[in-house]
């Protein structure tokens, strides 16, 4: 089966010096760009993050200190990365949760504001949950039919990219409307249904501080739209204005704004807020 694209789909995968979004950086990043055509791009990158590898990092993934040496900061790299990257949808495992995430945080410490809110993001692993609920070995194990292991080394990105791709067009073939006569397990080939398929959470940006809830009037009842549906709107998910709509917080407590900003949160957070304060003052 081919996947049935209207624009490009970056299937990726990040190697990084540890799991913090704010202190850690990327060292390995790989990807296969799948054209509408079919055409396949293929690319590895190893990434020198500006710091020390800790040794399970290097234990882990086999990347040292002496493998990113000589090798780009991902700021040098990032404004060609844009340029590939433009345009396209993303799909990965695990990566709505921690690659796309990353990926965001890199691009804004490199001074550049890529939009992932205008793409479609599928994840892999999460289609795999709710289908079967298991690991990326497992998985391979299951949509290939072969043990991972057998045609791959582990903790690579370029081998996890490979596998994740094979793993995506195998959920495809197993869950077509062609072969599986369930309609509840089948899976459209389609970006926007699998993008929509992978999503677990409300999350306006990638950490999860702001959320999308129902819109509520003064009455506190739920506002609809023209289809009928709730309305949505970005809320504060902690602090001390936890389940408060952002707009109303950042027009009566404007030093929270100011305060999220100088404070230790993701690129992201911030940058979302200031996305949705600037959208207000031009509406206000």
């Amino acid at each position: 089966m081919r996947l049935n694209l209207n624009k490009p789909l970056v299937v990726f995968d990040l190697e990084t010096t540890g799991l913090d979004l704010v202190k850690d950086r990327i060292i390995q990043l790989s990807y296969i760009k799948v054209s509408p055509d079919g055409q396949e791009k293929r690319v590895n990158l190893i990434v020198n993050p500006g710091k020390p590898i800790p040794a399970e990092v290097t234990a882990l993934t086999g990347i040292s200190d002496a493998d990113v040496a000589g090798k780009p900061l991902f700021k040098e790299i990032a404004a060609r990365l844009c340029d590939e990257f433009r345009g396209c949808d993303f799909a990965g495992f695990n990566s709505n949760h921690f690659d796309i995430p990353m990926l965001a945080e890199e691009f804004l410490r490199a001074g550049i504001d890529f939009d992932f809110s205008k793409c479609h993001l599928i994840d892999a692993q999460t289609i795999f949950h709710k289908m079967e609920r298991r690991n990326l070995a497992a998985a391979y194990k299951f949509y290939c039919g072969r043990a991972m292991e057998d045609d791959f080394e582990a903790h690579r990105a370029d081998q996890d990219t490979e596998a994740t791709y094979r793993v995506l067009m195998g959920e495809l073939d197993k869950y077509s409307p062609e072969t599986e006569p369930d309609p509840e397990r089948q899976l459209q080939n389609d970006v926007a249904f699998l993008a929509d398929f992978s999503r677990q959470n409300n999350n306006v940006d990638f950490a999860g501080r702001v959320v999308w809830a129902d819109m509520k009037d003064a009455q506190g009842n739920v506002v609809t739209g023209p289809d009928g549906k709730p309305r949505q709107v970005e809320v504060f998910n902690f602090g001390k204005h936890k389940g408060e709509p952002v707009a109303q917080v950042l027009r009566y407590d404007p030093g929270y704004y100011s305060w999220i900003l100088s404070g230790d949160f993701t690129y992201n957070t911030k940058q979302v807020l200031t996305r949705i304060r600037l959208r207000e003052s031009k509406l206000g």
